[in-house]
């Protein structure tokens, strides 16, 4: 009998070979990591506990993302006592407004595939683009692993997700995620690991595939995983070993279920609102007059991303009374799209440029939207409240998507 990518990562990890999906074992941490928002709650929980260090400094990474620039006054709260803490317990890996830390964690090298990694942050679930378990905890029980250094879980069952074909020129990843929530909607897979495999997958850049492992958990998925390749190892500037290797999920491993996907078939999407799984085809709501796009996050904030936003608005303008946000997902990627040309392009048609964080998608600042306004954006998530007034109206969408909407002033298709 076979074994998902998962059940074989848990086995390898824990040295315990006949680990399946259900059982509940002990896992060893190889990283992790606490953002601004959290590092109070997770200081005070941990002390609480009586710990009086972290099992390993090295492999704990502090990012502050979601509160920078501060955007009110209990903000600086927040970097005093992750100042505080870092000092106090040794940590060395400590990045102040640097980027969103789901870009940080594997574009510095954090994570690697086949590594265990836990993060106070839903969409942590991102690190499977590499082929590494990530998945979101809470406080609580960041504060029992860094003290320890371990965690317990039930390995997730897998559905399997086949994607095999060529995309249209105007889809990308972002529309083939959002597809796939449609089709399994909020809570399809709860808990489940999302293993991504065929040839239109192989063929998806690291950061193509970062967008889907970042938005698995929409659907309630523990982590959403690709096997590691060439592409990874480039990326990650790493030699794949024989267990990097290894880690596909076999024809005639148990699954749950079992997708299957034509790449021809995908057409450009968005999420309606204000629900992640209410996937309409763009073509339904053209002519929908907008107010605000946004490009950025955690989701879809990389440079091929900037880089299909600016051949949208190159020699463009955006339309008027519409407001073009672009936040870069870190600074290495502000400064690699400059050196292209892309911000050039972007400013020049209009759009205003931010520092890297996650502001504006988490609601903090950047763009705040208010009642009855209508934002396209490329973020994760469509809630009521989540940039702004509840009123709000937001639909997600692909950068090519967001940008071609900017410069018509209502929904369009991508061209």
């Amino acid at each position: 009998m076979g074994a998902t990518l998962i059940e074989k990562l848990i086995r390898h990890r824990t040295g315990n070979e006949s680990a399946k999906a259900g059982d509940i074992v002990t896992v060893r941490a190889d990283r992790v990591m606490v953002h601004d928002i959290f590092i109070p709650f997770v200081k005070d929980k941990f002390e609480e506990m009586g710990f009086q260090k972290i099992w390993d400094p090295e492999k704990m990474v502090l990012i502050y993302d979601h509160l920078v620039p501060a955007s009110q006054v209990d903000d600086t709260r927040h970097f005093r006592i992750g100042d505080e803490f870092a000092e106090r317990y040794g940590l060395t890996h400590v990045h102040r407004s640097d980027g969103v830390c789901h870009q940080l964690m594997t574009e510095k090298g954090y994570v690697k595939p086949g590594d265990i990694v836990f993060g106070t942050d839903s969409h942590t679930t991102t690190y499977g683009c590499v082929g590494a378990f990530s998945t979101g905890i809470g406080y609580t029980e960041m504060a029992s692993v860094l003290g320890t250094g371990k965690l317990w879980l039930r390995v997730p069952e897998t559905i399997r997700v086949n994607i095999n074909g060529t995309l249209p020129k105007n889809v990308q990843s972002k529309d083939v995620i959002l597809r796939i929530l449609g089709d399994l909607k909020s809570d399809g897979a709860t808990y489940k690991s999302l293993e991504f495999a065929g040839d239109t997958v192989e063929r998806m850049s690291v950061a193509s595939r970062m967008t889907m492992s970042n938005m698995a958990v929409e659907c309630g998925a523990k982590c959403g995983l690709f096997a590691p390749d060439e592409k990874t190892a480039a990326y990650c500037g790493i030699t794949l070993d024989d267990f990097q290797q290894s880690l596909y999920g076999d024809d005639d491993a148990v699954y749950e279920k079992v997708l299957d996907y034509r790449a021809e078939d995908f057409v450009p999407v968005m999420a309606c609102p204000s629900q992640v799984d209410k996937i309409r085809p763009i073509s339904d709501l053209v002519g929908t007059k907008i107010d605000q796009v946004f490009i950025g996050s955690c989701t879809n904030g990389r440079l091929e991303d900037l880089a299909a936003a600016a051949s949208v608005l190159k020699g463009q303008k955006v339309a008027p009374f519409v407001k073009l946000i672009v936040t870069p997902a870190s600074k290495q990627i502000y400064q690699d799209a400059m050196k292209a040309g892309y911000v050039e392009t972007l400013m020049e048609a209009g759009a205003m440029i931010t520092h890297p964080g996650c502001g504006l998608c988490c609601g903090r600042a950047g763009g705040i939207l208010t009642d009855d306004e209508v934002v396209v954006a490329t973020n994760n998530r469509n809630f009521l409240g989540r940039m702004g007034t509840s009123k709000v109206q937001i639909y997600l969408a692909s950068p090519l998507a967001a940008a071609s909407c900017a410069v018509a002033g209502e929904i369009v298709e991508p061209c």
